[in-house]
Formats: C-alpha cells, sequence, structure tokens
C-alpha cells in the first residue's frame, strides 16, 4: 500500500503546489485536505475534510488516524495584521492542528512551512511569530521538520488564490526568474517545496528538524 498524508493549506499558494507533486507521486496513495472551504479540482486519490475553522472542537470530530505525515502549508501573510491576530492564526492554528494530528498518529511526522530567518528572538514581528510556530513542533512530541523557504515562485500551472497578488506573480515573473538566477539561495518553487516534502515522507532514515531554504531543491 502507498503513503496517506494529511495536507493543510491546499487552497493557498504553497499547498497547491505541494498538491500537485503529491497528486503526481505513485507512492502516495492517499491525500487528506484540510480545508475551509472546498478545493476545486478533484482526483482520485483526494479526500478532502472540510471544518469551517481549525478549533479545537472541530479538528476533535475529525478522523486523522492511519495519516504517516502532516504537511502544513497553511498561513496567512502578516500584511495589516497586528501580532496578536498574526499570532492566533499562525502559532495556535498550527498547535491546535499539531495535537489532533499527534492524538491520531502518535508515530506520525510533521512538515511546516516556516520561512527564512524564523526566530522566536527575532525583531521583526512575522519572522519572530514563525520561530514561535517553529518552537510549537519541538515540544509536540513527533518527530518533525520546518522548513524555512525565502520568495517562493509559483510554477507549473500554480496561481494564487487571491487575485491582485496572482496579478502581481504573472506581471512579475519574468523578473523573479531572473532575479531567481542571480540568487538562488533566496528563492525556491512551490514545485521545490512539493518535492521536498515527498522525499521528507519517503525518507526512512532520521530527518533534520529545520531545512534551509539553499537546501529545499
Amino acid at each position: 500500500m502507498g503513503k496517506q498524508v494529511l495536507l493543510v493549506g491546499a487552497t493557498g499558494l504553497v499547498g497547491r503546489g505541494v498538491l500537485g507533486v503529491l497528486l503526481e507521486a505513485p507512492d502516495i496513495e492517499r491525500v487528506a485536505a484540510l480545508v475551509r472551504r472546498p478545493l476545486a479540482i478533484t482526483h482520485p486519490k483526494l479526500r478532502m475534510q472540510q471544518i469551517a475553522e481549525f478549533s479545537t472542537a472541530a479538528l476533535a470530530g475529525l478522523d486523522l488516524h492511519g495519516l504517516e505525515a502532516c504537511l502544513y502549508c497553511a498561513g496567512p501573510l502578516p500584511l495589516g495584521m497586528t501580532e496578536a491576530a498574526y499570532r492566533e492564526a499562525t502559532v495556535a492554528t498550527l498547535e491546535r492542528v499539531a495535537q489532533a494530528y499527534a492524538r491520531a498518529n502518535p508515530q506520525g511526522y510533521v512538515v511546516y512551512v516556516s520561512g527564512m530567518g524564523a526566530d522566536p528572538g527575532s525583531r521583526l514581528m512575522p519572522l519572530r511569530v514563525k520561530g514561535q510556530a517553529e518552537a510549537v513542533l519541538a515540544r509536540c512530541g513527533l518527530e518533525y521538520t520546518c522548513l524555512r523557504p525565502g520568495i517562493v515562485r509559483p510554477v507549473d500551472g500554480v496561481r494564487s488564490p487571491h487575485r491582485l497578488r496572482g496579478l502581481a506573480y504573472r506581471i512579475g515573473d519574468p523578473l523573479l526568474g531572473l532575479a531567481a538566477r542571480l540568487a538562488p539561495s533566496v528563492f525556491t518553487t512551490t514545485t521545490a517545496i512539493g518535492a521536498c516534502m515527498l522525499r521528507l515522507v519517503r525518507s526512512s532514515s532520521l530527518r533534520p528538524p529545520v531545512i534551509e531554504n539553499a537546501d529545499i531543491g
């Protein structure tokens, strides 16, 4: 039998890229997508678990058993958000999902899409909160890996779910492509993140707690 994984954030930019990689992988048997709003695609491997909010009560009502990895790609952009609101959406939500997943899969594994420079002691609010989210995984009792991508380019047909952001990506893609060639250590792609996650899920050896952007692929 193939591997069965939980994907959180499949409607977002990164999550869409990861979902595409997983559905194409022959050894992935099932992708359980935990979403607030339905996905616009169907696939024999894809199973949606839709809840109105990522609350403790809603998560407790899900059957998450038998999912050997939780791939967490969810999280808002911090633009216009207070630190308290961003922490709730980033740290608290991750903690609730990780706890629900760990209860159902005590031998499970979590991969979290964090960000380059994440540090709970950072002076920059988004990086400070991302660092606090990484600390949640360090105490969740499961094996985990935090990916720290820099600037993520959507590729292979992936589009941002946000209209204005998607338009900016399309207009700026030639410049982003050039910048990525000039500074590859700062850039990655949606497909590269998905491929990195797939390698980690497939790995039978001890996986690193942190993977920096340059090593994502």
